[in-house]
């Protein structure tokens, strides 16, 4: 019988080849990934030609917003501000080709709620290409 009390070496871990490792999988990934953007927005830029083009036989329609918020369309004022007024109005004068585009102007004092209820009619009636138009103030220099 061995009554020698036994020795209790303490377990050890080797953290130099530990941190070689971590460092060599940190190296492979830095060197293997791409950093490209993925969700990049893609815009459609307009192309230039010098072709002409021909002009539409329909006389455009142009609805505009004023400061007070009362709409135009063809510069005829309406009676009221409301979205069935202008709907009627615009009914009236729009082409049965609804695949026209359409000239959208506003103050730039005009409430938003009054520009996006113009969007809002014409959207429902079936107008999908509008145009924004927009003035250069007199002392503006353009960039």
């Amino acid at each position: 019988m061995n009554l020698k009390p036994r020795r209790h070496e303490e377990p050890e871990i080797n953290m130099v080849s530990l941190i070689d490792v971590v460092l060599m999988l940190v190296i492979f990934f830095m060197l293997s990934s791409n950093f490209v953007g993925e969700g990049r927005l893609r815009i459609r830029l307009p192309q230039a030609s010098s072709v002409p083009i021909e002009r539409a036989l329909t006389p455009a329609l142009v609805v505009s917003v004023t400061a007070t918020g009362s709409y135009l369309v063809n510069n005829r004022e309406l009676v009221n501000t409301s979205a069935a007024t202008l709907r009627t109005a615009i009914e009236k004068v729009a082409p049965a080709e609804r695949n026209q585009p359409v000239s959208l102007r506003a103050d730039g004092r005009a409430t938003h709620q009054a520009v996006v209820t113009a969007m809002d009619v014409l959207g429902q009636l079936g107008f999908a290409q509008l145009n924004f138009v927009t003035t250069n103030e007199p002392g503006a220099s353009t960039p």
